[in-house]
């Protein structure tokens, strides 16, 4: 272990192995370490008999009415890959494509005064969309229609408009949307996390909800979504892989990994069991470094297993459904996800599903009891509450590089966009990610 190394990573978490193996194949000498016994850190995948001793402790065992353990697969940070998406670009840029198979997500749905509906993606859907009535429908598809053939490039596409300067609320009232059309298509469609964007330029707002359609376009299916088949925990051991084939040495297991730094405060390296490896840079998780992060925020969160789909959302074996902070009279939106056994993470006739928000008080059951409610009869449900901390060291004087802790959301979006940050940061480059999408595939669900 007595040698130097470019970069040591510390934690197998997805973030960190997706760093790893970028920084390996720009042929940096890279070590990779975690203090536990397996891979995926926060973001890691469990069976059902890790899943019990988790949250009911060791001397409980599970019903043997919910099947054998080893057919569950339930992550710990559900998201879904949106197919057009940075991610999937990240997967196609470093080839880990090949060690994954996908397929696609059934269904996308929003909820809307009580009721749950399939989110409208374009302007064929808006006019068959029972979320709005007739002239609204209307404004819409003028809305996506416009949306649908802006081109960033093109001047003619604009229709007078710089996306740089209007807002995204100038955008929405120049067609006349109503609040609740404003609400689907920027909570559940543009994937915005509260709604400070409709005062911000609308060029993001536009090139989200065009990656949403284009994506749902991608696979023809009920949703612009992908899933690994065995669930995201492939995600970091396929990264470590390809770290691995690019000369990455990985060691797991090793307790108290201790970061070292000079007189200047600068990281040099990382003692564990009283040996020593030397770096230049440390990329971590915040528990590694907790002198190094703030708390920002909490994540409430329900872990429910099924015997039926969620209702409502067409018979889906795997669904995402947004509930917008305005349906609740909420600062923060609630995120519900389904996953099954046709993406072979639990057993034949079981679903796993998720209920997750951003904590608004120290009450998760009460918190989170308007999403639990929309998922029908429940066979088992576990509640979980975890901190979530942003670093506030300057990576330049110590050259620590923390990344941030998982949100709430259901979809990978905020997630890969940390780490590109935090690629260029390091290596003081931006990730080319103009990759040829054809290259990724999924298959669509047979019923």
């Amino acid at each position: 272990m007595d040698e130097e190394y470019d970069v040591i990573v510390l934690g197998t978490g997805l973030k960190e192995c997706i760093l790893s193996g970028l920084l390996s194949v720009d042929g940096l000498k890279v070590l990779h370490m975690d203090q536990n016994d397996y891979y995926g850190g926060e973001s890691t995948s469990l069976n059902l008999n890790q899943l019990w001793k988790r949250f009911r402790g060791s001397d409980e065992k599970p019903p043997e009415s919910l099947g054998t353990s080893k057919e569950y697969n339930v992550d710990m940070v559900p998201k879904f890959i949106i197919a057009n998406g940075n991610l999937v670009r990240v997967l196609i840029h470093t080839d880990v494509t090949k060690y994954l198979n996908f397929k696609a997500v059934d269904g996308s749905f929003v909820y809307n005064k009580g009721k749950i509906y399939k989110v409208p993606a374009n302007d064929v859907e808006a006019l068959k969309s029972p979320l709005m009535g007739l002239f609204e429908k209307r404004r819409a598809r003028k809305f996506f229609i416009y949306v649908q053939d802006y081109e960033e490039n093109d001047p003619k596409s604009h229709e007078g408009l710089d996306l740089t300067k209007v807002t995204a609320r100038e955008i929405i009232s120049k067609y006349g949307l109503e609040d609740d059309t404003i609400d689907f298509i920027g909570h559940a469609l543009a994937l915005h996390l509260d709604d400070i964007y409709l005062d911000q330029p609308a060029l993001d707002f536009v090139k989200r909800m065009k990656l949403y359609a284009e994506s749902l376009a991608r696979y023809q299916g009920g949703s612009p979504y992908i899933y690994p088949m065995y669930g995201l925990g492939e995600l970091p051991q396929a990264f470590a892989r390809l770290s691995a084939v690019y000369g990455g040495t990985y060691m797991l297991n090793k307790p108290e990994c201790k970061v070292e730094f000079d007189a200047d405060g600068k990281a040099i390296g990382v003692t564990s069991e009283g040996e020593t490896a030397k770096c230049k840079k440390i990329v971590c998780d915040p528990s590694y470094l907790p002198d190094k992060v703030q708390k920002v925020g909490k994540v409430a969160r329900a872990i429910c297993i099924m015997s039926h789909p969620i209702p409502d959302t067409s018979d889906s074996h795997s669904v995402q459904l947004i509930i917008p902070q305005k349906q609740l009279g909420r600062q923060s939106d609630m995120y519900l996800f389904c996953c099954s056994y046709s993406h072979n993470v639990a057993p034949r006739g079981k679903y796993i599903a998720f209920v997750s928000t951003e904590a608004e008080t120290d009450k998760p059951e009460v918190e989170l009891k308007p999403g639990i409610d929309l998922l029908g009869p429940v066979d088992e449900i576990f509640y979980d509450t975890y901190d979530r901390y942003v670093p506030t060291n300057n990576s330049e004087v110590d050259h620590c590089f923390i990344s941030t802790s998982y949100d709430a959301t259901t979809h990978f979006e905020t997630t890969v966009d940390d780490v590109i940050a935090m690629y260029s940061k390091i290596t003081g480059k931006a990730l080319d990610l103009s990759v040829d999408l054809n290259s990724a595939s999924a298959t669509a669900d047979e019923k």
